[in-house]
């Protein structure tokens, strides 16, 4: 007998807008729920046959019918299905540049494949992707409906406001500003996007048409005050009739205009980091060599590390083969960008994953009642926290205390691998330079006894040929921790 349990049946947080179906989680595992209203929409999407192409073509999440279970759902479900488990979920704004530009082509592609097969994409939410084995993948089985003969296609403002925008503004502005999709959580608004670009933008024949003259189009259908309903309602049936064949000519001109974008290639303060590092290669090699070490320490298996201030991601490989996967993550959009790039090329360690990331004020939780996309807190939790070079920018440039710091690390993973820098390192001394040293505690001694709150020293080792220790830690135990 079906366990009809509405009580425990709550959709994600991010997943209660679609009525066709919603995502929940059951005993530690994820499923998405279809409802009875879409049955026959679910049904014609998988007798096409266009499941099974974009799961062959690596381009939407397998997943497996479990309807027949005895695992609780709700009275509205139609079927129930268990799709791939995703390690973890990674948000837009937390994209380097090429990140999003693979995104939004895989979503291109989609769209192009499914209407071969008679579909749409009703949606073309930047959400609906995450990155998977070092490639972008659709997640979202619902987000298709049948193509019908003279329609536009509906999430045609979507896709441009969920990436076609914010990829112009990265390109041709600043790459900072894909982090305006934090405030835009429906998409960077096309009228502001097209006052933000600059006039050289007009001369890309994709972006004047598919930003500037459609935040154009948009305003004027907004004032409606001065037009009838009348004129207004014809207008709308005249511009849903399109061809096939046109319909498909405005994805590829998208397909063109978002491969014609360049990301930024400007220094970055930390983008050449390892190529203006103090370290020499003898000291270099003693700090992989230890770190490796200490990463084949702990006896549980680790499945996730969490590599904070990743830089261009160096040690994030090293850590590749002691975990699941490593998510490799820096404030620096280049240094991310860098990491991604030579990850695509080599296609080796494809369990790690670059993200931008500012650990010192990290994606917060945002959305309907601040719930609908998680926090990086939320969302980081792991076996291992790796945080190489990072304690001096995040201590003396911007004055966290050493026991704050200790208490976040704690939040996130049992173990922690950190390297201590010291004031006498040139890194160090390079920073305090230009500011009056306020920092009286941040010395071996202090640093120790501010973690050693929550966190048990399991090793420290001096790196060979510089001034820095390297500290394997381990949380203390519930009862002893200090939150």
């Amino acid at each position: 007998m079906r366990k009809w349990v509405l009580q425990m049946i709550q959709p994600l947080n991010s997943s209660f807008r679609d009525p066709n179906g919603f995502i929940f989680k059951h005993e530690c595992t994820f499923y998405r729920q279809v409802n009875q209203c879409c049955s026959d929409i679910f049904d014609r999407f998988n007798d096409s046959g266009l499941y099974e192409a974009l799961v062959n073509k690596g381009y939407l999440i397998p997943h497996v019918d479990v309807t027949e279970s005895e695992i609780p759902r709700s009275p509205l479900c139609y079927r129930l299905l268990k799709p791939t488990q995703l390690p973890y979920i990674s948000y837009p704004y937390e994209w380097c540049f090429s990140q999003f530009q693979d995104a939004a082509m895989l979503t291109l592609r989609i769209q192009t494949v499914a209407l071969k097969f008679g579909f749409v994409l009703k949606d073309a939410s930047a959400y609906n992707v995450q990155f998977v084995s070092g490639k972008p993948i659709f997640i979202d089985t619902l987000s298709f409906e049948p193509y019908q003969e003279g329609q536009a296609w509906t999430a045609y403002r979507q896709f441009c406001q969920h990436f076609l925008a914010p990829l112009a503004l990265m390109s041709c502005v600043d790459v900072a500003l894909g982090k305006m999709m934090m405030t835009y959580i429906d998409g960077i608004p096309l009228d502001l996007a097209s006052k933000l670009l600059p006039i050289k933008s007009r001369l890309s024949i994709g972006l004047q048409t598919h930003i500037h003259l459609h935040a154009k189009m948009q305003a004027s259908y907004s004032n409606t005050a001065e037009r009838n309903s009348g004129e207004i309602q014809n207008s709308k049936k005249d511009l849903k009739k399109i061809a096939k064949s046109g319909l498909q000519g405005i994805v590829e001109s998208l397909a063109v205009t978002v491969r014609r974008l360049r990301g930024s290639t400007s220094a970055t303060e930390w983008g050449n980091y390892y190529e203006q590092t103090n370290y020499d290669e003898q000291a270099t090699a003693a700090k992989r060599i230890l770190v490796a070490d200490f990463l084949d320490t702990p006896d549980e298996p680790l499945s996730i590390i969490q590599d904070l201030g990743s830089n261009t991601g160096e040690f994030s490989r090293i850590a590749a083969p002691f975990s699941n996967l490593v998510v490799s993550q820096d404030i620096d959009p280049l240094a991310v960008e860098k990491n991604y790039l030579s990850l695509r090329a080599e296609a080796k360690e494809t369990n790690v994953l670059p993200l931008i990331q500012d650990f010192s004020a990290p994606s917060p939780a945002i959305g309907w009642a601040n719930r609908e996309r998680n926090s990086f807190m939320q969302r980081a939790q792991c076996d291992l926290v790796m945080a190489l070079a990072l304690i001096h920018h995040l201590a003396i440039t911007n004055n966290l205390p050493l026991e704050v710091i200790g208490r976040s690390f704690a939040q996130l993973g049992q173990w922690l691998i950190i390297e201590f820098v010291p004031k006498t390192d040139s890194q160090v001394r390079r920073m305090l330079a230009t500011r009056n040293d306020t920092f009286p505690d941040y010395h071996q001694f202090g640093f120790e006894l501010a973690f050693e709150r929550n966190f048990e020293v399991r090793r420290r080792e001096m790196i060979k040929g510089g001034h820095r220790t390297l500290y394997l830690m381990r949380r203390k135990s519930s009862r002893e921790i200090f939150l």
